[in-house]
């Protein structure tokens, strides 16, 4: 199983969206193995968005993902990655089609809702700037063999 990590940004808070967001992830099947509600300082997003930096959008970006609480969580599923992104929709609600998060739920060209990590390697990274080993947890769900077919022995 491959863990992401989302954050549902300063937008999503605000207006109200975060259970619905998260209800869709849900309900795809996805698992939640660690969730927090913080306000993210300045050092934690200049280290997040470091791939950025040298960006014109890069101050705006800070300012925005600093300006108010977001949740932050770990999901886990059998792709999860490709899954989760593919549910976001393209980075602007303007441009992502209508049955993604951002296609139905947003229409600025800044403001984007949701982060999900873009590969394995950046999730690992990002999940350990914002969660400790103890803050995953492991745990089994009835539901699991009704989300994925284990007869061949791995999910499927």
């Amino acid at each position: 199983m491959e863990r992401t990590l989302i954050i549902l940004k300063p937008d999503a808070v605000q207006r109200g969206l975060c259970g619905r967001i998260l209800s869709r992830f849900e309900d795809k099947g996805l698992k939640i193995v660690a969730m927090k509600f913080m306000k993210i300082d300045r050092d934690l997003a200049e280290r997040h968005y470091a791939v950025h930096k040298s960006k014109p959008f890069y101050p705006g970006l800070i300012q925005y993902i600093t300006s108010s609480p977001v949740v932050v969580l770990v999901l886990e599923g059998r792709n999860a990655i490709a899954i989760c992104r593919k549910m976001m929709g393209a980075t602007f609600g303007s441009n992502a089609e209508p049955g993604t998060i951002r296609g139905d739920l947003g229409v600025s060209n800044t403001f984007n809702l949701i982060h999900g990590s873009d590969g394995p390697e950046t999730a690992a990274g990002e999940i350990r700037l914002y969660f400790n080993e103890k803050e995953l947890v492991a745990y089994d769900r009835a539901v699991e063999p009704w989300v994925y077919d284990f007869s061949g022995g791995q999910p499927q």
